[in-house]
């Protein structure tokens, strides 16, 4: 009788889990009301650069995300005037769990688990109201080598990792990496090669019918890059260079 009644609560709690994080993501990409995004900056390497930069970092270095958002949805027919709200949190002194160096489905579960236990745990100090993503960005200093597509945004927990540079001269294009991760969280799919990182046509390109075709002039979000030839293709210097393709709006419920 007892094993039953644990296991009857152990099932039920999973079913509250499972339908939290059902409705969550439902309201997520309804376009009803705006989403609360808020950015939490992480010294990643310790360096002075990045510790001076995030002193200075304020919330309006962050518009263009507001903008771009905004901008696009509004191409959707989204009559929604704000659809996200963009705050800056205090900056995080821990580092989230890493990547499983030879990932598998049970690494890749596992780990999952552990970021969204972390981002609740070390956010829990200033959120007494959570947002509805989050989203830490590591910043390096410029002068140390980092690939900046090792970022990661999560449907489930909606939380995302963001590597950047700590330069004003990348705040475009870590905006630009931060808005492709908060899509991510909202269920938008990579259209780039995992090998090259080019974009990959028709989804991945923003203008899939220009002829010619290349140079583009803008790049699909999730695409990540401005394709310049098939074999060539550039992160844009910010979101004004930027679009959200039919396949992605569909995929966050922008259209049917």
């Amino acid at each position: 009788m007892f094993k039953a009644i644990r296991i009857s609560i152990l099932l039920f709690v999973l079913f509250f889990v499972v339908m939290s994080a059902w409705l969550t993501q439902a309201r997520s990409t309804d376009w009803n009301n705006s989403l609360w995004i808020k950015i939490y900056p992480i010294n990643a390497d310790g360096s002075t650069a990045a510790a001076d930069y995030i002193d200075r970092l304020k919330v309006e270095h962050f518009s263009g995300i507001e903008t771009f958002v905004a901008r696009e949805t509004e191409r959707y027919e989204s009559s929604l005037k704000r659809p996200v709200r963009v705050e800056l949190g205090t900056p995080i002194r821990e580092q989230p769990p890493e990547l499983p160096a030879e990932p598998n489905v049970l690494k890749i579960m596992w780990w999952s688990l552990k970021m969204r236990w972390w981002a609740g745990s070390v956010t829990d100090s200033q959120d007494s109201i959570e947002p509805d993503v989050r989203i830490f960005v590591r910043y390096h200093s410029p002068d140390h080598p980092v690939t900046l597509e090792n970022s990661v945004g999560l449907q489930k927990g909606m939380v995302g990792i963001v590597n950047g540079f700590a330069s004003r001269r990348h705040r475009g294009t870590n905006n630009v990496i931060i808005a492709h991760e908060f899509l991510h969280t909202l269920g938008a799919t990579d259209k780039y090669s995992p090998t090259d990182g080019h974009p990959i046509g028709p989804d991945g390109i923003a203008e899939p019918d220009r002829r010619p075709l290349y140079p583009q002039r803008f790049a699909e979000i999730m695409g990540g890059r401005i394709a310049l030839a098939e074999d060539d293709s550039v992160i844009p210097k910010s979101l004004k260079y930027a679009v959200i393709g039919p396949q992605t709006a569909r995929e966050i419920n922008l259209i049917d």
